[in-house]
């Protein structure tokens, strides 16, 4: 498995990331939201922790 961003996107993760001053990269997941399923949350990722999935493209460190 893998994930990939569009060079766009690594731009624009990349500078949001410099303007922050802080986290390494970006942190995906689900989440249950009630009756209704399920939904993706994207957030800065501050830390890696234990159990995680990490992904390195165009510079840019995602954490699943």
């Amino acid at each position: 498995m893998a994930i990939s961003l569009t060079d766009s996107a690594a731009t624009r993760v990349r500078n949001y990331l410099d303007a922050r001053d802080n986290g390494i990269g970006l942190r995906l997941g689900v989440k249950k939201t009630g009756c209704s399923g399920y939904s993706y949350v994207i957030n800065y990722a501050e830390k890696i922790e234990a159990g995680d999935a990490v992904f390195e493209d165009k510079g840019v460190t995602v954490v699943v």
